[in-house]
């Protein structure tokens, strides 16, 4: 599947660090227009998810973040930036159920562990920078096949 249109479409997305009545509106508004595009609906799926687990990472973690989006004919780009703690241990944080939220973020019912294994589950390229003290890189690929 390769997307109709003439010129690559990109959006960018505030997301305030503790703010959970915004959770979800970034990767809301990217699947209504991937829906409008005529994107297939498992790869919507995907996005979605991802998009959605990344959020919820900047508002979970972070102060603040940026999530912004790439539409080319064959691909989808998210790259996602926070001004959080940064991660000390990638491999670590990569395991599934492996989690540092607070309690108060588990009584919501969030932090169980999946939100960075989730993102790559989904992503054809899946990369990851941070820095301790700094904040968290993340960009996924995901090809329109």
């Amino acid at each position: 599947m390769v997307l109709n249109i003439k010129e690559p479409i990109e959006e960018s997305f505030q997301i305030i660090g503790g703010n959970f009545t915004q959770a979800g509106e970034a990767s809301t508004r990217l699947k209504h227009a991937l829906f409008e595009l005529g994107v297939d609906e498992k790869i919507i799926r995907r996005i979605t998810i991802a998009t959605f687990e990344a959020e919820m990472n900047v508002i979970i973690y972070a102060a603040a973040g940026r999530l912004h989006y790439y539409i080319t004919p064959d691909s989808i780009t998210v790259k996602i930036d926070d001004m959080g703690p940064g991660i000390e241990n990638i491999e670590l944080a990569m395991q599934e159920g492996y989690s540092t939220a607070p309690d108060w973020v588990r009584e919501l019912g969030w932090g169980a562990g999946m939100g960075l294994p989730n993102m790559k589950k989904n992503a054809d390229i899946f990369k990851i920078d941070s820095v301790v003290g700094e904040g968290t890189t993340v960009e996924m690929v995901i090809n329109f096949p």
